[in-house]
């Protein structure tokens, strides 16, 4: 599935792109993360110490209040949240490969122009001593590294209210190496989604980012056999002589609100199909695939205080040196 250490890898890319620099590889990504989790909670468990320290009272037994006794104002873990994790919201395809974009409704269906990646590898490797790695916690698993997913990634904008509103979102059906697919489709959502204009610097701190790993793609018996709160869904079908096709990931449908009748009208609609929708059932070989997928999402200020605390440990390092 995905992971947040998976989204901040796309953020570092998109960010390093519009600054004109080298971004972290994934691995590190991965690897810091953890990290920066380990002294929020060390930080966090501290704090926990001192509370208990400086009411007077020392670690507190079971034995030394009756619970009604206890000043709820007082409690040590309420006033450590602050300090907590953030808390944050949202294989093998049988089809050719392509790049498809996907999210809220749309007409357009927008193409990666991105399709040759240079070796991550040798771009990345004078950055593999960027911090001396150690010993990590909670590590994906080797396997989860060198496997291929497909997958797709997805821009936001939040408003000051907090809504949510699409900025780009492309992926592909075609399994993609992990670090190389999430760099590839992080960039061509911000600046290749043809239904909007390339993500600009000055809108950094409004974006949000999501990632979906993809699996369990399974052909349909019929165009209605997939389930509204599991399932994404990928149609196609001939129209006016052209094979036209278009998807809609897990959680869309529920999102909008939508029936599974008009989740198909919709995707027909963003395909390019002008019928009526009474008549979606008439299009000729209309052909579904239900698929799920595990999605990991953060926002710019996750990023921007794990960066900070990145960029802080570098300058250390260094002046150690």
């Amino acid at each position: 599935m995905a992971t947040l250490a998976h989204c901040l890898f796309c953020f570092d890319v998109l960010v390093a792109s519009l600054e004109k620099r080298q971004h972290l590889t994934l691995r590190q990504v991965e690897d810091l993360w953890s990290q920066y989790q380990s002294k929020l909670e060390h930080e966090s468990d501290h704090l926990d110490h001192d509370l208990d320290v400086e009411d007077g009272h020392g670690p507190m037994l079971e034995s030394d209040h009756d619970p009604e006794e206890l000043d709820t104002d007082q409690d040590p873990t309420k006033q450590s949240s602050a300090l907590r994790l953030p808390t944050i919201s949202r294989l093998q395809a049988p089809s050719p490969a392509s790049a498809s974009s996907s999210s809220t409704p749309s007409s357009i269906s927008a193409s990666s122009s991105r399709l040759g990646l240079d070796d991550t590898s040798s771009k990345t490797s004078s950055n593999t001593s960027f911090f001396s790695l150690g010993r990590r916690s909670q590590q994906p698993s080797p396997a989860l590294r060198d496997e291929q997913y497909p997958l797709f990634v997805t821009w936001n904008t939040i408003s000051a209210r907090g809504h949510k509103s699409l900025r780009g979102c492309i992926g592909t059906f075609e399994p993609q190496d992990l670090s190389a697919g999430l760099e590839n489709y992080a960039l061509t959502a911000a600046f290749d989604d043809t239904r909007f204009s390339p993500i600009r610097s000055a809108e950094l701190s409004a974006l949000a980012n999501h990632v979906t790993l993809l699996h369990g793609f399974t052909p349909c018996a019929h165009p209605l056999d997939w389930d509204l709160d599991t399932n994404g869904l990928r149609i196609s079908f001939t129209y006016h002589g052209r094979r036209l096709g278009a998807t809609y990931l897990p959680n869309v449908a529920v999102e909008q609100g939508w029936s599974k009748e008009e989740t198909i009208v919709s995707l027909m609609r963003k395909a390019g199909w002008t019928g009526r929708s009474k008549d979606w059932r008439d299009v000729d070989d209309l052909t579904a695939v239900r698929y799920e997928g595990k999605g990991e999402g953060c926002g710019w200020s996750t990023w921007r205080e794990w960066r900070a605390w990145v960029d802080l440990r570098h300058n250390e390092t260094k002046s150690r040196a």
